[in-house]
């Protein structure tokens, strides 16, 4: 053990927003119950990138008594994996490897999807469809976790999807930017997942509303990897 300083996390102010999540590149903070944990103190380096991510102020500096730092967690980018498996516990929930046995078969239905394209990056500011829209803003994978996703989420609204981890961010922060400019954007509901990377998605659209200028009713739902809805809230977002 040694002293050094570690976020410290207020479990009071802490809503579970997510947004401290991608800001942390060692990996070392996750939505566990709803809100923001610190995986473990060996993986935070103290620097507190994730601090002016907080719109709650949940995040603080401390200096205490801790475990010297080794590295970015495990499925955090810049990670090294061991030769020797890591232990459960300390696996990425993105990356843990989980089967679900399905309930019935599930209904026949018509799909809800009104235009194409649907991933953001493809999707024109000037696409009439965006015009006076309720958008749903989903996680890649949402549908697939969702069976249904048609019916509950996407009846009535247009749809743009992507993938916060493995697109491009600030790309897509551009073009919703653009989006929002461009059009009279009565809603938006974000439908993300449970996974910590996931979390980012609610970041892209609280940046393009804040850089638009627009101020909306956002809706979160957050899905865990089963399908079940995790968290829902309704927010104002700028």
């Amino acid at each position: 053990m040694e002293k050094r300083q570690i976020i410290r996390i207020d479990q009071e102010k802490c809503d579970g927003c997510g947004l401290c999540v991608p800001s942390c590149a060692e990996g070392a903070i996750q939505i566990v119950d709803g809100k923001a944990q610190l995986l473990a103190d060996r993986f935070c380096d103290g620097l507190g990138a994730c601090l002016g991510e907080c719109p709650q102020g949940a995040l603080t500096i401390e200096e205490r008594e801790s475990e010297p730092f080794v590295g970015p967690a495990p499925g955090a980018a810049g990670h090294q994996a061991a030769p020797a498996p890591e232990p459960e516990a300390l696996v990425c929930p993105g990356s843990r490897m989980r089967q679900f046995q399905p309930q019935g078969v599930p209904e026949a239905g018509a799909s809800a999807l009104g235009h194409w394209p649907v991933k953001l990056r493809l999707v024109q500011p000037q696409a009439p469809f965006l015009k006076d829209a309720s958008l749903l803003v989903a996680a890649d994978c949402a549908p697939f976790a969702a069976g249904d996703f048609h019916a509950r989420f996407l009846q009535g609204k247009a749809l743009v999807c992507g993938c916060p981890k493995f697109d491009d961010v600030e790309a897509h922060t551009a073009r919703l930017t653009e989006i929002l400019r461009q059009n009279n954007i009565q809603e938006i509901t974000i439908v993300n997942m449970e996974v910590p990377c996931c979390f980012g998605l609610v970041q892209v659209v609280r940046q393009a509303l804040g850089a638009s200028g627009k101020e909306l009713p956002v809706t979160i739902c957050t899905l865990g990897t089963a399908g079940q809805v995790i968290q829902q809230q309704k927010v104002k977002g700028k």
